[in-house]
């Protein structure tokens, strides 16, 4: 029983470990060439100041528990953009905006779903603190396509929505009562034409209005007869022309699992057979300290959907029969070789798990 696990951990071997350490390490290069410097912030902290942060919350679903130094209650963290945040808000609230950052570290998740049953994760993401404009959401959707294709995602899609726009209307030209709008935004985000048609049923042409990136466009603006989307509308779609070629667009515009805290824009990654989103990203609103607010804009990748989509990393292992000289290893490793040294003179490559043997003076195939 000792080497049982909890429900919803588990350990990665190798190879696997590698090939999402190198997986982690492209993912996070491809954001370092647009200029965002990562943060490694801590695995736990203050519950009450993660949970502050983000102006419609950011730590649901958090594993808390009390800190036997300082007695007050700690949060390990469900995801890392609140921390993010913390960070540019106080230890870098001197930076010029915006603060460009990235990161990637391991989440926790009280719960789990049967689609998503790991309750430990990895994270990487980055978060542009400062702007929420569409020149900061055209960059940072372009930085999470270079950072899947980094991943070799194939057949990736975008699937956009923008959070805010069942409120937009209900205090504006669908007035809704404001004890009826969540269950309204609940039901439209889940497609039931006869609850919302029971509520408000001038809302059920949204549910149409989901699809093909163009077609959902088309009917968004005729469903906008009174103007009150415009904004919004031509916002998204400079955002879509900037990587519309480079993968497929969609629009769902009451989507609203997993976008709790994002404002005006919010978006999904996708990829060829994935049961759920690889990544989702948008943009929200920072609380600082003071109570001033400030916008951002960001992204967060789940890597280990990622990871289940690739290849495993390339074990190329070259065997060092017992006694080849140190020199020689050196060599090997200089021109990219993994060498593993025989450290007695029974050993084989076999045991060691090589593909290659090092045979008079170079590689040879096993």
């Amino acid at each position: 029983m000792t080497a049982l696990l909890p429900e919803g951990f588990r350990d990665r071997l190798p190879p696997f470990a590698d090939s999402a350490a190198a997986l982690e390490a492209r993912v996070l290069e491809a954001a370092r060439l647009y200029g965002y410097e990562r943060v490694d912030p801590p695995l736990a902290e203050f519950a009450d100041g993660l949970e502050m942060r983000l102006k419609a919350g950011g730590l649901h679903d958090a594993v808390r528990f009390v800190d036997p130094v300082s007695q007050r209650t700690l949060a390990i963290r469900p995801d890392i953009t609140a921390q993010v945040a913390r960070i540019a808000a106080t230890r870098m609230g001197h930076h010029p905006r915006p603060v460009r950052l990235s990161y990637a570290g391991s989440v926790l998740k009280l719960r789990a779903s049967q689609l998503a049953p790991a309750r430990e994760t990895r994270q990487i993401g980055c978060e542009l603190i400062g702007l929420d404009s569409v020149a900061a959401a055209q960059e940072l959707v372009a930085v999470a396509v270079d950072m899947i294709t980094a991943a070799d995602v194939t057949g990736a899609s975008i699937d956009f929505t923008l959070p805010d726009l069942v409120p937009t209307l209900a205090a504006g030209p669908l007035p809704v009562a404001p004890e009826h709008v969540a269950t309204l935004r609940d039901r439209l985000d889940a497609k039931d034409a006869g609850a919302v048609a029971a509520l408000a049923p001038a809302y059920l042409p949204l549910i149409e209005a989901a699809g093909p990136f163009a077609q959902a466009m088309e009917r968004l603006r005729a469903f906008d007869t009174s103007g009150a989307l415009a904004t919004r509308l031509d916002a998204l779609a400079r955002i879509a022309d900037a990587i519309d070629g480079r993968v497929a667009l969609t629009l769902d515009p009451t989507e609203r699992h997993g976008f709790e805290y994002q404002s005006w824009l919010g978006f999904s990654l996708f990829a060829d057979g994935s049961a759920r989103e690889v990544g989702r990203g948008g943009t929200y609103t920072i609380v600082h300290e003071t109570g001033a607010e400030e916008a951002a804009t960001g992204f967060s990748l789940f890597a280990d959907a990622l990871v289940g989509r690739t290849a495993s990393v390339d074990r190329r292992r070259l065997f060092l029969p017992f006694g080849t000289p140190a020199s020689e290893g050196a060599a090997m490793r200089a021109q990219g070789w993994v060498t593993v040294a025989a450290l007695e003179a029974g050993d084989t490559p076999e045991a060691q798990v090589c593909t290659h043997l090092w045979v008079a003076g170079g590689p040879r195939a096993l």
